[in-house]
């Protein structure tokens, strides 16, 4: 026998559905007003859903929060898995990569903005999410890739880790979008002003090749 209407698969995609419809939601609410300013019935009534629905589906405000940080760093680190570096020379792969993440963190100013709510409550949200760990590992295995191979053809320097390769693209890319309103009142520059855009694209390649390819 067939699966009655509404049971099964169909309930399930359903399910889906509404889920990422209230993250959706949940992650401009959250961005444009914190954690705290945020409020669940607001996102509810901007859903196709319920509050009591959102609350079965997330359990709490708090965990709502986590399940939109793990939602904006999955995103980003989808897009570096899909990249394919590893068929590049170690300073084209590196600049790449740089690419991809001022690339992605322009077009998602939203996981910028949650980061920056984020670390102004200490990290106690991702603190309790052991998927967002797990979703840190890959984008330092793709660099410690590429340095390893610019290594092993005398390229770049050795005292240098992923690491310290990930704040360096992040702190720019950052920067970036987050500063872009205080920056431009400031000194007149918009940062994100697509004649420069370029511009800004290759200095960081630059800025992160000068500096692994210069001696200790």
């Amino acid at each position: 026998m067939g699966q009655p209407q509404g049971t099964g698969p169909v309930r399930a995609r359903d399910a889906e559905r509404t889920r990422a419809e209230i993250l959706r939601v949940a992650t401009r609410e959250f961005a444009d007003k914190g954690f705290t300013g945020a409020r669940v019935d607001e996102i509810a009534a901007r859903t196709s859903t319920t509050k009591r629905m959102l609350y079965y589906y997330f359990g709490s405000k708090e965990r709502l929060f986590v399940a939109v940080l793990e939602t904006a760093y999955a995103s980003i680190r989808a897009a570096e898995q899909e990249v394919d570096v590893d068929h590049l020379d170690p300073e084209r792969a590196l600049r790449r990569l740089a690419e991809l993440t001022f690339d992605h963190h322009e077009s998602h100013p939203d996981l910028v903005r949650l980061v920056t709510i984020e670390n102004i409550h200490r990290a106690e949200h991702i603190a309790r999410s052991d998927n967002l760990v797990r979703l840190a590992k890959p984008a330092l295995e793709v660099l410690s890739r590429i340095l390893e191979r610019g290594r092993a053809a005398g390229r770049f320097r050795a005292d240098v880790d992923a690491l310290d390769v990930h704040m360096v693209i992040s702190a720019f890319c950052v920067f970036r979008t987050a500063n872009r309103h205080t920056f431009n009142t400031i000194f007149d520059r918009d940062m994100l002003d697509p004649a420069a855009r370029a511009h800004y694209r290759a200095m960081l390649g630059d800025l992160l090749l000068s500096y692994l390819t210069t001696a200790p």
